[in-house]
């Protein structure tokens, strides 16, 4: 005689595939929005980093004269 619980149960295998789909295409686009994320910060840490260095180096602007009357 067979062990019943050890018989695969169709149901619960269409379940189980149908959830594991829709885990994955969640799972996948929360890494993508993760990875934008990240490169979003570290492009704006990056040009943080290159005005605080770089201003140093870049003449002021020119103060307007004002009009005497």
């Amino acid at each position: 005689m067979r062990n019943p619980w050890i018989k695969k149960n169709p149901l619960m295998s269409m379940w189980l595939s149908g959830a594991n789909a829709v885990m994955g295409s969640a799972r996948t686009r929360a890494t993508a929005e993760a990875k934008r994320r990240a490169t979003a910060i570290m492009a704006e840490g990056t040009k943080q980093m290159v005005r605080f260095w770089t201003a140093g180096l870049v003449a002021p602007a020119p103060r307007k004269k004002k009009k005497s009357r």
